[in-house]
C-alpha cells in the first residue's frame, strides 16, 4: 500500500504562492504534486488524461471559489471519484458543512498543523486506492459475469435450434420451417405488447424467452414412427391418432430434460407449454386436452397461428404452397374458432410483416428434394 501512495498525485490549488511554497514543501518528498493557483486551471488539471489521486483545494480564490471548483468536479464522471480535501482559513460550522454537502471528503483550516495535514491526506489516499481496487474488481467481475452468461446463452441456443433442427429431419417440412415460426412469434408478441389482455404477460423478457422456446413446439415429432411421419399422404384415423402424440411426447422429453438438472428452467416452461398446448384450438376441438379459451397458454395460442400459418404457405411434398392471401383468409375465418380472436385481429395489422418473414426464410427446390430423397430411402 505505502508503494501505491508514494506513486499518488497530489493537486494543490491556492491562490497563495506562500500557501503554494508551505504544501508543496510538506507533501513533495512522498508525492508527485501538481500546483494551480486558480479554479479554472484547476478543473482543467483536473480533467487531464493523467488525473491526480487527491485534490488539496483552497475556499477564497478569485474566480472560481473552490465550492464551485469542487461542485464542477463532482458533476464530471471522469472527475467525481477524486477525492478532495478542503484547506482553508474559513473556520465556521457552517463553511465546513457546506464543503461536506458538496462532496468534499475532508476539511481542514489554516494555519495548518502539518503532522494533521500529513496524515489525513495519507488516510483519503489510502481510501481512495481501496475504493479504485474494488471498483476494478467489480468492474471485472462484471466483464466476467458478462461474458460467462453470453457463452451459456450461445450454448443454450445451439442446443435448441440442435434439438429442434434433429425433429425437422425426421419431418418432411420443409427446412427453414422452425425459423420462420420463431420470427413469426416475435413479430406477434411484439405486436400484442400493449394489448390489455396480453401487456402483462409480454414483457421484454417473456418475449426473448418465447423467440428462445418456438423452436421447440414440434420436438415431439422425433418419436413418431416414420412410416406415419413421412407418409406423403394424408393420414388414416388411427395414424392421426398417433400423430397427435407429439405434443405429449415433446412435452415429456423437456421435462425430463429439466428434471435431470434438478432445477426450473424459466424458458423450458414456455417451450413444455408450446409443445404441448400449440394444437389446442380456442373452441376447445384441438388436441391433447380440448382445452379452449384462455385456458390455453399464451405461448401455445401465439405458435398456433405462427404454424398453421407456414403449414399454409409452405410447399410440401404432397401439396404445393399456398398464396399468402388464401393463408391470410384462412387464419381471418379461423379467428374465434381455431384461433384467440385478438391474436387474429393483430395478426392481420401486421401480416405483410409475416410474408416478409416467409421470403427471407424461404426454402430452395433443393430442401424440399432433399426431403423427397429421405423418404424414399426411409421406404427401402
Amino acid at each position: 500500500m505505502n508503494e501505491v501512495l508514494e506513486k499518488s498525485t497530489i493537486l494543490v490549488v491556492d491562490d497563495s504562492s506562500d500557501n503554494l511554497s508551505l504544501i508543496s514543501g510538506l507533501l513533495k518528498d512522498l508525492y508527485r504534486l501538481k500546483v494551480a493557483n486558480n479554479g479554472e486551471k484547476a478543473i482543467k488539471i483536473a480533467q487531464a488524461d493523467k488525473k491526480p489521486d487527491l485534490i488539496l483545494l483552497d475556499v477564497m480564490m478569485p474566480g472560481l471559489s473552490g465550492y464551485e471548483v469542487c461542485q464542477a468536479l463532482k458533476a464530471d464522471p471522469s472527475t467525481r471519484d477524486i477525492p478532495i480535501i478542503f484547506l482553508t482559513a474559513m473556520t465556521g460550522a457552517d463553511d465546513e458543512k457546506k464543503g461536506f454537502e458538496l462532496g468534499g471528503s475532508d476539511y481542514i483550516t489554516k494555519p495548518i498543523s502539518p503532522p494533521i495535514v500529513l496524515a489525513r491526506v495519507k488516510t483519503q489516499l489510502q481510501n481512495k486506492a481501496a475504493a479504485d481496487f474494488l471498483r476494478d474488481q467489480n468492474a471485472y467481475l462484471e466483464k466476467e459475469v458478462s461474458e460467462r452468461t453470453k457463452e451459456v446463452m450461445a450454448i443454450q441456443d445451439v442446443t435448441i435450434l440442435s434439438m429442434a433442427s434433429l425433429a425437422e429431419t425426421r419431418d418432411s417440412d420443409t427446412g427453414n420451417h422452425i425459423r420462420r415460426t420463431q420470427y413469426y412469434v416475435l413479430a406477434l408478441a411484439n405486436s400484442l405488447q400493449a394489448h390489455p389482455r396480453f401487456s402483462e404477460y409480454l414483457t421484454e423478457r417473456n418475449v426473448r424467452m418465447l423467440f428462445k422456446s418456438a423452436p421447440l413446439h414440434d420436438i415431439g415429432k422425433v418419436g413418431i414412427p416414420d412410416r406415419i411421419l413421412l407418409k406423403p399422404g394424408k393420414l388414416d384415423p388411427d395414424e392421426f391418432e398417433i400423430m397427435k402424440t407429439h405434443t405429449t411426447l415433446g412435452r415429456d422429453a423437456l421435462a425430463n430434460a429439466e428434471k435431470s438438472l434438478g432445477i426450473d428452467v424459466e424458458f423450458l416452461k414456455m417451450a413444455k407449454e408450446i409443445a404441448y398446448s400449440h394444437q389446442e384450438k380456442w373452441d376447445g376441438s384441438g388436441y391433447p386436452e380440448g382445452i379452449g379459451g384462455d385456458d390455453i397458454p399464451i405461448s401455445a395460442r401465439l405458435m398456433a397461428v405462427a404454424d398453421v400459418y407456414d403449414a399454409l404457405i409452405s410447399r410440401r411434398i404432397y401439396k404445393d404452397g399456398m398464396p399468402h392471401e388464401k393463408a391470410c383468409g384462412i387464419i381471418l375465418e379461423g379467428g374465434g374458432s381455431h384461433f384467440d380472436p385478438d391474436m387474429v385481429d393483430a395478426f392481420m395489422k401486421i401480416h405483410e410483416e409475416f410474408k416478409e418473414i416467409a421470403q427471407r426464410y424461404a426454402d430452395g427446390d433443393s430442401d424440399l428434394e432433399q426431403k423427397v430423397k429421405y423418404i424414399g430411402q426411409a421406404k427401402t
